[in-house]
């Protein structure tokens, strides 16, 4: 699959739980879903929307489909961050830190810490 494509709110949810799980029939997800959980024909379609997008393939026993992963969340997390940077922060990655510092109200011990620890994983 060449270009990743942006996922629902629904399509992402039964994503991290195939993340999480790594292989899961349409049953095991509803499972891990929350109250109120969706009707079954819902996350069926979903999953299949996603096999569609190129996100999750499946092993086939008899009628029935265990759904596994195709993009890692690594990848999509990246190819998501990336379009928010575009989107929101005119592609600036300072402009991004500084958003989430001045919003968090970050200390500067706080930056420093997060500065070393930066430091520390280029070496």
């Amino acid at each position: 699959m060449d270009k990743i494509k942006e996922l629902t709110r629904a399509e992402e949810e039964v994503m991290q739980i195939l993340w999480k799980l790594e292989k899961a029939f349409v049953k095991d997800i509803i499972e891990h879903m929350p109250e109120p959980r969706p009707a079954y024909n819902t996350v069926s379609t979903i999953v299949r929307i996603l096999e569609n997008k190129g996100f999750v393939d499946h092993k086939a026993y008899g009628k029935t489909h265990e759904y596994f992963p195709l993009i890692s969340k690594d990848r999509y997390t990246r190819f998501y961050l990336n379009n928010v940077v575009r989107g929101y922060f005119n592609g600036s990655v300072h402009n991004l830190v500084s958003f989430f510092a001045r919003d968090n109200k970050l200390s500067a011990a706080d930056l420093e810490k997060l500065l070393e620890e930066l430091k520390d994983k280029n070496q």
